[in-house]
Formats: C-alpha cells, sequence, structure tokens
C-alpha cells in the first residue's frame, strides 16, 4: 500500500473537480486509504463494472464501492446500494427499478467514515 506522502503527491496531478474532492475526503479517513489508493492512481485503470458482475459478487443489502463506472449491461434483481464515480443512466434506471440506491463515493465517505460494510470492487 502507498504511503500517505505519495498520495497525497498523485492526488496533485487530478484535475477533475469531483475525483479531487472525492480523494481530499478519502485521504482524511484512513478506513477509506485502499480506495484512495486505487483512485490516485492512472484513470485507465479505474474499472467499468457491469450489473451483472455486481449481481454475481453481492448480497441482498450489500454497500458496495466501484473505483470507476457502473454500466447497464446484464440485469440486477437484488437490492443493494452502489457508490461509484460514475453511472450509465441504464445502469442507474435499472438499480432504480429494483429499489437499489445509486450515490457517489464521496457522499458514501461523508455518511460512513468508517467505512464499515462496505465492499470494493475492482
Amino acid at each position: 500500500m502507498k504511503s500517505k506522502t505519495q498520495l497525497k503527491k498523485q492526488a496533485k496531478r487530478k484535475t477533475e473537480p469531483l475525483l479531487v474532492e472525492t480523494l481530499r475526503m478519502a485521504l482524511l479517513q484512513k478506513a477509506w486509504f485502499p480506495l484512495a489508493s486505487l483512485l490516485s492512481g492512472p484513470t485507465r485503470k479505474y474499472t467499468s463494472v457491469n450489473l451483472d458482475e455486481l449481481e454475481k459478487k453481492t448480497k441482498e443489502g450489500d454497500t458496495v464501492v466501484v473505483p470507476g463506472k457502473v454500466l447497464g449491461a446484464g440485469e440486477i434483481s437484488k437490492k443493494i446500494r452502489v457508490c461509484a464515480l460514475g453511472f450509465s443512466n441504464s445502469a442507474r434506471e435499472k438499480l432504480k427499478r429494483v429499489k437499489g440506491e445509486v450515490i457517489l463515493i464521496s457522499e458514501e465517505i461523508k455518511q460512513n467514515p468508517k467505512a464499515q460494510g462496505v465492499k470494493i470492487i475492482s
């Protein structure tokens, strides 16, 4: 795992405001360091996850963090809480149809600073 100093140096190179804010918040909470490590790296290494993959890797009621974008390929039948940097329109609609929650990572860090019950899918 990278040190806090290394993460701060890498975070300074980021220009996208939402990502910069998310990184800043993740660096303030020790429990979110693994996510900060992923987000401080190159954007080409961010993951894009389809709904069918979330269906396979989660249980009903899970809170899942995707360091990247959630795409709408596949179907989902579970009510889960998905936190990501971005969502496709179809993924957002399908998650809302099954009463799942769709929120940004920065909002999850505010609501759950200790990262309790959070599963990072990368």
